[in-house]
C-alpha cells in the first residue's frame, strides 16, 4: 500500500497512521474540526491521567458494590496497559466480550494508555461471529467472562481459537481461567515498559456492524471522532459535572460505550452500570443513585415508563432520556415526556458509522418536534439524495472500514456516508426518517414504507409491538405481513388493522395483507428489531424462495 500520510488526500483517499492503520482522510474536514474545537490533540488516556491528578477520589464508575475512583481506574488501567505492552506492541487490537462490568472500563482505558485499539464484542454472539471477527481484525487478546448467564465463554473461546491460524490470548474475567490467562494475574506484571505517546488521529476503536451482504463490517473510529461525538452531546444534552448516567445499553455498542467510558472523564459525570436490563431494578437504582440521564432504544423507554408508573415515581432527578436505535413511536415520547415531569424526552438518529447524527430536541416546550421527528441535526452535515436516502458527514463520522472494499458503496463522491435510510428534513433542520431503502415493500409497483404503517398501528390498543415486512408473492411481487405481539392475548386480524388504518385516511394499498401473532419480536442487544430474521422466518414457514 502506498503511504499517503505525507500529503493531503482528497475526500475518499487514504492515509496511513503512524501505527499502520489505513484510514480515510479529508484535510479540509479535519482542519475545520480542529478549528471548531471538536477535534483536539489529547486522547482519552490523557484525560484519565489528568483526572487522576486533579480529582483522584471522584467516582467515575459504579458497578453494584464496586465504585471506581479516578485514581483507582488510572492505577488499574496503567498496570494492565503495561501487561499488554509486555506481550504486544502499540497498534495491536484487544477485544473484550463483557457485560456492563467495571472491568470493561479498565480494559478500555488500558488499551488507550497502551496505544492499542479496543474492539468491543456483544456477549450474545457465539462461535460463528467470533471466528470471523477475531480473524478479520487480527485480535491479539480477548477478555471474556469465565461464565455468564449459564454460558461457558472460556470453552467457547478455546474452540474458536483452535480454528484460527493466529488465535488471540484468552483472558478470563470473574472466574476460573483453566489453561488460559486469569484477569487478576495480569496486574502482577511490574511496569517495566514506557507507555507510548500517540496522536488523537490514531484509530481508537473498531466496532463491527451488520452489513447488507451479511458479512459484518469493522467500523473504525479515532480518538478524535469519538471526542467530537462526546463534545457534541455535552453541548446539547444538558450535561453538568456531577450528573449520573444509568447505562443499561450494551457497552459493546457505540451508545453504551461512550456513556460508560468517555463521558465520565470529559464531563465530570458518573456511569452507573447495569449488567442486564431489569426495569424494576432500574427504577430502584435511578432513585438510589439519583440518575440524571439515560439513553436507549424504544423498549428501554417503554419498560422504564411502565415500571415507574407501577412504582409510583416520576423520577424527579431525571433530566434527559434520549431514545433511538430503533423505531420510536411518537405517542411513546409524548407519554413519557408528560409523565417524567422534570425530564426532556426526545428521539435521536444515528449509526455506528455516524453516531448521534441528530441531537434530539431539548426544549420541553417543543414536544411536537421531539415526538414527531427524529431530532434536530447536530454537528453532522446532512443531505437528502434524489433517492430520498439520508447521507451524512461530520467530525464524529467513521474514518473508514477495516476493509477498503467495504467503502466502495458506503460513501458518495462528496464523502458523505450513505446511511441506507430514507428521510426528509422538515422545518429547516429536523429529520424525519421514513424507512430503510431496502426495507421498502414494493407491491404492484407501489412503494410502501413499513415504518409509516408501524408508527400508526403502534397506537392500536390491542398491539404491544409490531413489525411489518415484505415476503415474496408471485402475483404482486411482495406481500405485506404484520408481525404483532398482542396485548393481553387480544385477537387482532387483517380486518381490525384495516378499520384502524382507515380512521387515519391511509391508502388501502398500504394495508397489511396478513397478520402473524408472535410472542415476541427478535431484537439485537441494542433493542433494534431484526427484520431480516423475521422475514427469513416467514419465508421459511411459507415455503417460498427469498
Amino acid at each position: 500500500m502506498t503511504d499517503t500520510s505525507q500529503r493531503a488526500p482528497e475526500p475518499g483517499e487514504t492515509r496511513v497512521t503512524p501505527l499502520g492503520w489505513r484510514i480515510r482522510w479529508d484535510t479540509a474536514r479535519a482542519d475545520r474540526a480542529y478549528a471548531d474545537g471538536w477535534w483536539r490533540s489529547n486522547t482519552i488516556g490523557d484525560a484519565l491521567r489528568q483526572e487522576a491528578e486533579t480529582a483522584p477520589d471522584r467516582i467515575l464508575i459504579v458497578d453494584c458494590d464496586t465504585r471506581l475512583s479516578a485514581a483507582d481506574l488510572h492505577h488499574r488501567a496503567t498496570r494492565l496497559a503495561h501487561a499488554m505492552l509486555s506481550r504486544f506492541g502499540p497498534g495491536s487490537v484487544v477485544s473484550f466480550m463483557l457485560p456492563n462490568w467495571h472491568e470493561a472500563a479498565v480494559i478500555y482505558m488500558a488499551t488507550a494508555l497502551a496505544g492499542m485499539v479496543a474492539h468491543p464484542i456483544l456477549p450474545s454472539l457465539r462461535d460463528h461471529d467470533l471466528r470471523f471477527m477475531l480473524a478479520d481484525i487480527g485480535s491479539r487478546m480477548i477478555f471474556v467472562p469465565a461464565t455468564f448467564r449459564g454460558h461457558d465463554y472460556v470453552a467457547m473461546l478455546a474452540r474458536v481459537g483452535a480454528a484460527l491460524e493466529v488465535p488471540p490470548e484468552i483472558v478470563a474475567v470473574r472466574g476460573a481461567a483453566g489453561p488460559h490467562t486469569a484477569y487478576d494475574g495480569l496486574f502482577e506484571v511490574s511496569p517495566d515498559t514506557a507507555l507510548p505517546s500517540l496522536g488523537a488521529d490514531e484509530v481508537r476503536m473498531v466496532m463491527y456492524t451488520s452489513g447488507t451482504t451479511g458479512r459484518p463490517k469493522g467500523v473504525m473510529h479515532t480518538h478524535n471522532s469519538i471526542n467530537a461525538l462526546i463534545r457534541q452531546i455535552g453541548a446539547h444534552w444538558l450535561i453538568e459535572p456531577g450528573d449520573r448516567f444509568l447505562v443499561p445499553s450494551p457497552i459493546s455498542h457505540i451508545g453504551g460505550s461512550i456513556y460508560a467510558f468517555e463521558t465520565p472523564l470529559l464531563f465530570g459525570t458518573t456511569a452507573i452500570l447495569m449488567e442486564s436490563w431489569e426495569p424494576d431494578a432500574a427504577i430502584e437504582i435511578m432513585e438510589r443513585e439519583r440518575c440524571t440521564h439515560m439513553a436507549g432504544a424504544t423498549p428501554f423507554l417503554q419498560h422504564l415508563l411502565a415500571s415507574a408508573r407501577k412504582a409510583g415515581t416520576r423520577l424527579p432527578d431525571l433530566k434527559l432520556f434520549i431514545c433511538g436505535g430503533a423505531s420510536v413511536p411518537a405517542a411513546l415520547i409524548r407519554d413519557a415526556a408528560g409523565y417524567f415531569a422534570n425530564a426532556v424526552v426526545s428521539r435521536v438518529y444515528g449509526s455506528t458509522e455516524v453516531p448521534v447524527t441528530t441531537v434530539g430536541v431539548i426544549d420541553r416546550d417543543d414536544i411536537d418536534h421531539a415526538a414527531d421527528t427524529d431530532g434536530r441535526v447536530g454537528i453532522a452535515v446532512l443531505k437528502i439524495a434524489d433517492t430520498g436516502e439520508i447521507r451524512a458527514k461530520g467530525p464524529q463520522m467513521l474514518v473508514g472500514y477495516v476493509h477498503a472494499e467495504d467503502e466502495a458503496s458506503a460513501f458518495d463522491d462528496d464523502g458523505y456516508y450513505r446511511t441506507g435510510d430514507q428521510g426528509v428534513l422538515v422545518d429547516g433542520d429536523h429529520l424525519v426518517v421514513t424507512g430503510r431503502i431496502k426495507d421498502l415493500i414494493i407491491r404492484n409497483g407501489e412503494n410502501i414504507s413499513p415504518k409509516e404503517i408501524e408508527d400508526l398501528l403502534a397506537a392500536h390498543p390491542a398491539i404491544a409491538e409490531i413489525a411489518i415486512v415484505g415476503v415474496p408473492h408471485a402475483r404482486t411481487g411482495e406481500r405485506a405481513v404484520a408481525v404483532i405481539v398482542a396485548r393481553d392475548l387480544a385477537v387482532i386480524d387483517v380486518e381490525a388493522l384495516a378499520t384502524f388504518l382507515a380512521g387515519f385516511g391511509v391508502a388501502r394499498f398500504k394495508y397489511p395483507e396478513e397478520v402473524a401473532l408472535w410472542d415476541s419480536l427478535p431484537r439485537n442487544d441494542a433493542g433494534k428489531v431484526l427484520k431480516q430474521q423475521i422475514r427469513a422466518t416467514l419465508v421459511e414457514r411459507a415455503g417460498c424462495a427469498v
